[in-house]
């Protein structure tokens, strides 16, 4: 299962989704925005409050940065095809 940490507003995350319409990993996303649960449960498995977090629970990895997300995703669940990664200018501020 691939768990995707993400934040309402978040400009990284947002790369991360956008990047995943043409990578199409099956994501369940766990917005740590509308639950706070989540949040806490975030950081138990991270050690901080960042988004994004991926979890890929099948092949027990996990990982911050978006970047690395994406490029995580379309090493092991891409398609082939060319990913467009929007450059991010700001920050996202969890608290």
């Amino acid at each position: 299962m691939l768990n995707l940490y993400i934040k309402t507003g978040c400009p990284y995350c947002l790369r991360v989704l956008e990047a995943n319409e043409t990578i199409k990993a099956p994501l369940v996303l766990r917005n740590i925005s509308e639950n706070p649960q989540l949040r806490e449960e975030l950081i138990e498995k991270g050690g901080k409050a960042q988004a994004p977090y991926l979890e890929d629970t099948d092949r027990g990895v996990s990982m911050y940065e978006s970047l690395d997300i994406i490029e995580y995703l379309k090493v092991n669940y891409g398609n082939g095809e060319t990913v467009e990664i929007k450059t991010v200018g700001n920050v996202c501020p969890i608290d």
